[in-house]
């Protein structure tokens, strides 16, 4: 049985040591070969062949030299950008945001457009992607997948949207139609998963593998880290925590018709969150104003923050009794206009009322965690192709 392994065991090899140096190069900046050599522990003669076998493929490149002793200047290689790029995309109720990144994960392409005035969502994605690919100076062809953020639950079997309360254009069937019209592999993601994505990579989860993200906007979801791994759930249903039954708010008994809210998100969501402001006399055209505007106030507007961290405390704790994470993180509008401020009386509320007390903090992400988690999905699929296939 031995001898019939050994045959791949070069290969497999060689491809381990590509995929090593390129992730070093990403993630350490330009490199020399005795570099790369030192790093990997490869021998200097290995570590020749392999970027000689990596610059032939286009995936790395020559950018500079560096002095050393004595003898020529070694020269700096560097992972090539435009060997692939991919296209994150936030799919909201108003507005659709594209970005597209090369594969070194640098954005460099951008295209916002409007949703209010037309019914085909296919046409305002095709539009939004191939304006961030032209914006980056490049095209759809270049483009090696693209992964859509959207509201609402995806089926983990199929990777169709099953249900999206607040983008009711959007339908089964959506994901093939877009695949064929952008001819590239398209994917769709929860909103709420990708924020956690974007939170678990440069967020206040970097180097968490066991957290609970909130999401707190316009509607109320969750987003499960365990184990390093996203939970979705059977149906892609796991985290939408706006329907969970708490005291203090009607629960409905028709959840899955089209406009009804649950009960949690009667209480903690951005309408709710309004009328708490306004009781305290604190007003904004948005959730999240009222918050900043409690916030600033100090004193004054502590009574809004408390009566926001009890509402909150009652999902969370469910959510901790249940998952027992050490972290979790409030995000959206709402989460990040609270800032220490509410995470801080979300986490004694918690301890208050539950056997956990987790440690409650604001997101790290300052802006756009959707669109960077959609990006991060994307980037880490194609990086996987594209590295993988480097003895093919």
């Amino acid at each position: 049985m031995a001898a019939t392994r050994l045959p791949g065991t070069p290969r497999l090899l060689r491809a381990l040591n590509d995929r090593a140096a390129l992730d070093l190069l990403l993630t350490r900046g330009p490199l020399t070969r005795a570099q790369l050599g030192e790093l990997t522990g490869l021998s200097k003669v290995t570590a020749s062949q392999l970027v000689e076998r990596l610059e032939e493929r286009g995936l790395v490149r020559r950018v500079g030299e560096q002095a050393g002793g004595r003898g020529p200047n070694a020269q700096l290689y560097s992972v090539t950008p435009g060997s692939a790029h991919v296209i994150g995309v936030d799919v909201g109720p108003d507005t659709v945001i594209a970005a597209c990144a090369d594969i070194t994960g640098a954005v460099i392409g951008r295209a916002e457009l409007s949703t209010k005035d037309t019914d085909d969502p296919v046409g305002v994605v095709h539009q939004a992607v191939v304006q961030a690919a032209s914006d980056a100076g490049t095209d759809i062809t270049s483009v090696r997948r693209v992964v859509l953020g959207t509201p609402g639950l995806v089926d983990p079997q199929s990777g169709e949207i099953s249900f999206a309360w607040d983008l009711p254009r959007w339908h089964r069937g959506l994901l093939a139609d877009l695949r064929r019209d952008l001819s590239t592999p398209v994917v769709f993601g929860n909103d709420v998963n990708m924020a956690a994505i974007a939170e678990s990579s440069t967020g206040a989860a970097a180097g968490v593998t066991d957290f609970a993200l909130v999401w707190i906007g316009r509607g109320i979801g969750l987003a499960s880290v365990i184990d390093g791994r996203l939970h979705q759930g059977a149906t892609g249903a796991a985290g939408e925590i706006g329907y969970l039954p708490v005291g203090g708010a009607d629960v409905p008994h028709n959840a899955s018709k089209r406009g009804v809210k649950g009960a949690f998100q009667t209480l903690a969501a951005a309408e709710a969150v309004k009328a708490v402001g306004k009781q305290h006399g604190f007003r904004g055209a948005e959730a999240a104003d009222v918050v900043r505007a409690a916030v600033a106030a100090g004193t004054a507007g502590e009574p809004v923050l408390d009566e926001l961290a009890r509402r909150l405390a009652l999902g969370v704790a469910a959510i901790c009794l249940v998952l027992d994470p050490p972290l979790v993180v409030l995000a959206g509008d709402v989460g990040r206009a609270g800032g220490p401020a509410l995470a801080e009386r979300v986490e004694r509320e918690v301890a208050a009322i539950t056997l956990v007390s987790p440690k409650v903090v604001v997101t790290g992400v300052a802006t756009d965690p959707v669109l960077h988690g959609a990006l991060r999905t994307a980037l880490d699929a194609v990086r996987d192709e594209v590295f993988g296939s480097t003895t093919d």
